[in-house]
């Protein structure tokens, strides 16, 4: 199979999968509690992941250097972010979840610059992020302001924000210290760091008497750990060496169709007149911030003739 076509194929897994987790983690966090919820998701991810690294005989650096950002990565790609998110799964709907992490592109956008070298600021990407800006103001103000200010739900809204802003943060890592680390190890070594990090936690700090592995939380529990985790994150990596990281950031683009739809299939979810007008200005802001980035893709690269 050829690079272009896995590409392809890993991309439009990566969006479907991650755009169903949304639903997975709300069902999972019905029966147990947050912390213990993504602790027990990535440790049976890395318990698969080892397996997998020990049968293709793949070496871990165990320098500590490397250990160093493993740890980084585990914090800003895994245990923050991550426990965030079930946080928010239990105060908002799984689309809504899905459609405020789509400002993920335009944070992207805004620290590649910072980040990397020659990335320039241009006029399409200001328009792109004022755009988004509105999106995620209006998603504010039709879903909290004209409804008497609900809390819990204005928190899991910038629950998800803050888990956006921190993966961003740790896609451009990834994508300028992680070139010649393995997909599957820069998979396992953060997750393990975050599973103990997360249970540990968890121990300390969450009520387990309400925490029940029911059919339902187990079969979300398996799905988030085998496809949430392992499919799509050593593909994500992968993917993260072959494309930029922008256009790898697009997948938030297609996650939140695919969240309101299973959302309002299987999960009884509604989704306002605001929501799609919000959506529809932060997706437009992603798409004009980032649109000279995709121009690229369809321009043919120059073919030296000198030798024909």
């Amino acid at each position: 199979m050829s690079d272009k076509l896995k590409i392809i194929l890993l991309y439009v897994l990566v969006c479907f999968v991650w755009g169903s987790s949304w639903l997975a983690m709300k069902w999972n966090v019905e029966d147990v509690t947050p912390l213990l919820a993504s602790g027990t998701r990535f440790m049976v991810a890395c318990i698969g992941l080892f397996i997998i690294i020990k049968w293709k005989k793949i070496q871990i650096p165990k320098d500590s250097s490397h250990r160093k950002f493993f740890f980084i990565v585990s914090l800003t790609a895994f245990s923050v972010p991550f426990a965030l998110n079930y946080y928010a799964a239990e105060r908002i709907p799984s689309g809504l979840s899905a459609i405020l992490f789509a400002t993920y592109p335009f944070l992207v956008a805004i620290l590649s610059f910072l980040m990397i070298q020659n990335e320039k600021v241009t006029v399409t990407k200001i328009i792109g992020m004022l755009a988004g800006f509105a999106g995620v103001y209006l998603l504010f103000k039709g879903n909290i302001l004209v409804k008497n200010s609900d809390t819990n739900m204005l928190l899991g809204m910038i629950a998800i924000l803050l888990s956006a802003f921190i993966q961003a943060y740790s896609l451009l890592l990834v994508k300028l210290r992680g070139k010649d680390i393995s997909p599957f190890v820069m998979s396992y070594q953060p997750m393990l760091y975050a599973a103990i990090i997360s249970l540990v936690i968890s121990y300390f700090v969450e009520d387990y008497s309400k925490v029940h592995f029911t059919t339902k939380a187990t079969v979300s529990l398996l799905y988030l750990a085998i496809f949430g985790s392992i499919v799509t994150f050593v593909s994500y990596w992968w993917l993260v060496k072959k494309i930029e990281a922008v256009l790898l950031s697009f997948t938030a683009f297609i996650t939140p169709v695919v969240a309101i739809y299973l959302g309002i299939t299987f999960g009884n979810e509604s989704v306002s007149t605001e929501i799609y007008l919000g959506t529809s200005l932060v997706l437009l802001g992603m798409l004009i911030a980032n649109f000279q980035d995709v121009l690229k893709l369809f321009k043919p690269k120059n073919v030296n003739n000198s030798n024909v």
